[in-house]
C-alpha cells in the first residue's frame, strides 16, 4: 500500500510504526472473511481493510469524525485478520494508534467519557472492585438480568498449596479474577503443585495495564505496567520459569510489554526481559506429563478459544490437544476462529454488538450438546455465562481435582 503521510508524523514513533503497517497491506481482503463485526454487519467499514483505509486517511490529513470514530470502536481487536493475513499485517498495533488519534480529534459526548473514566478507575482497582462486586453479591437477587448475569454468586475456594518446589513460576493474579472467580488461580496451582512446580505470588493486586492501554489512557497504562515490571523483576532474578497468568488476555498484555516500551530507554531491556519470561497457562502445561492428575473425563466438552490465545498469542489448537491428550472427549465447534463478543469491555461499551456476537457463539458451542463450556480467559468465561444455562469454566478447572 502506499502512503502519503506528512513528515510530521513519520518523525514520530506512532507515525514512523503505523506507516510500515499500512505499507505492507495489499489490499487483499482475506481478513474480511474472518472479521467478526463484518461478517456481522456487512459492512466494508467494520472490518479491517475498511479500518486501515479510514486510519491511513487521517494519517495523510484527511477529517477525522464521529462515524470514523465508531467504525473504529466497533473493532473487537481480536486479531483475527492477523491470523488470516498472507501479509503479515499487524493490524492490532495499528488500531491502537488509529483508536488513539480519532480520540484526540473527535472527543466524545459526557457519557461515554464519564464510562470511560468509570471503566479506567474500577476494573485495574482490584480493592474496589472487589468491594463493588460485595455489594453487588449482596443486592443480587434485586438486580436487573443484564446487571445479575455480570455479578457471579461467591464461591468457597480450596487453600493455595503451600509446599516448597525447586520449580518456581510466578503467577499473576490480576484485577478482576480474584473476586469473579478465585477458584481459577487456585486450581492452577494446585495442579503445577502435582507437578512439582510451586506457584509464587507478589501479594500485591496487580492488573496487568490492558484496560488502561486499551482505553486511551496510555500515560497510566504505561505507569501500571513500569511498575509491574519493578515488582516481577526480583521474582525472575529468583529464577522462577515463567510470569504465568490464568487469562489469556492478560498473558498476552504481558507478552506486550516489550512493544509497549520499546522507545523507553530506562525500562525497554527490562520489559523485554518480562515479555520473554511470560506464558500461557497451557505452555506451561504442554511440556508437563499429567498422568498422575487424577481427572474425570466421562464430561463432554466444548471448548472455546479466546481471541487473545488462538489469535494474538498464536496458540490455537494447544489447550484441545492437552484436554484431548488426557482424556476429554471435546466436541466440534464450528467457527471457532471467531470473537465471542467480550473483548474485554468491549461488552459494556458495545453491549448490542457484543450480545449478538455472544448469540451466535453460544449456538455453536452447545450445538453438540456438551455437558461443560470451557475457555481461557476470565471475560470470556463470564460473557458467555450470561448467554447459556450450561456451565462455562476455566478449563484448568477440569484438571484441577488433584
Amino acid at each position: 500500500m502506499q502512503t502519503n503521510i506528512p513528515q510530521s508524523i513519520l518523525d514520530t514513533p506512532e507515525g514512523k510504526e503505523a506507516n510500515a503497517i499500512l505499507r505492507s497491506c495489499v489490499h487483499c481482503g482475506f481478513c474480511t472473511a474472518t472479521c467478526p463485526t463484518y461478517q456481522e454487519l456487512g459492512d466494508e467499514l467494520d472490518g479491517p481493510r475498511g479500518r486501515i483505509y479510514l486510519i491511513k486517511d487521517m494519517l495523510e490529513g484527511g477529517e477525522a469524525t464521529a462515524e470514523t470514530q465508531q467504525h473504529l470502536d466497533r473493532c473487537l481487536t481480536c486479531r483475527a485478520c492477523e491470523t488470516t493475513c498472507p501479509s503479515g499485517v499487524e493490524y492490532a498495533h495499528l488500531a491502537e494508534i488509529g483508536k488513539a488519534m480519532v480520540e484526540e480529534k473527535v472527543g466524545r459526548p459526557w457519557a461515554q467519557r464519564l464510562l470511560h473514566k468509570a471503566l479506567v478507575k474500577v476494573l485495574p482497582n482490584r480493592p474496589l472492585f472487589s468491594a463493588l462486586m460485595t455489594v453487588g453479591r449482596v443486592f443480587r437477587p434485586m438486580l436487573p438480568q443484564s446487571l445479575k448475569a455480570k455479578v457471579p454468586k461467591g464461591k468457597k475456594v480450596a487453600a493455595y498449596p503451600n509446599q516448597e518446589h525447586l520449580r518456581k513460576v510466578l503467577l499473576i493474579e490480576g484485577c478482576v479474577q480474584p473476586s469473579m472467580s478465585p477458584e481459577i488461580d487456585v486450581a492452577a496451582a494446585r495442579v503445577l503443585d502435582k507437578l512439582g512446580i510451586q506457584t509464587l505470588r507478589t501479594g500485591q493486586a496487580q492488573c496487568c495495564g490492558a484496560v488502561e492501554n486499551h482505553l486511551h489512557a496510555k500515560e497510566a497504562g504505561l505507569k501500571r505496567v513500569r511498575a509491574n515490571i519493578d515488582a516481577w523483576l526480583p521474582f525472575v532474578e529468583l529464577g522462577v520459569e515463567a510470569i504465568l497468568s490464568t487469562a489469556s488476555a492478560c498473558a498476552l498484555e504481558i507478552k506486550e510489554y516489550a512493544h509497549l516500551l520499546k522507545h523507553d530507554p530506562e525500562y525497554a531491556e527490562k520489559a523485554k526481559i518480562i515479555s520473554d519470561k511470560a506464558k500461557d497457562l497451557v505452555e506451561v502445561l504442554a511440556e508437563e506429563d499429567l498422568s498422575a492428575l487424577k481427572v474425570d473425563t466421562t464430561k463432554k466438552v466444548s471448548f472455546h478459544a479466546p481471541c487473545t490465545l488462538q489469535h494474538g498469542q498464536k496458540l490455537s489448537g494447544r489447550v484441545e490437544q492437552l484436554l484431548t491428550k488426557v482424556g476429554y472427549d471435546l466436541a466440534p465447534v464450528m467457527d471457532a476462529h471467531l470473537c465471542c463478543g467480550s473483548a474485554g469491555t468491549y461488552s459494556i461499551l458495545q453491549p448490542k454488538l457484543s450480545e449478538t456476537l455472544r448469540d451466535n457463539k453460544v449456538q455453536h458451542l452447545t450445538a453438540n450438546q456438551p455437558d461443560i463450556i470451557a475457555t481461557a480467559n476470565i471475560g470470556c468465561l463470564h460473557h458467555i455465562q450470561a448467554g447459556t444455562d450450561k456451565p462455562v469454566q476455566h478449563w484448568i478447572n477440569l484438571l484441577g481435582h488433584v
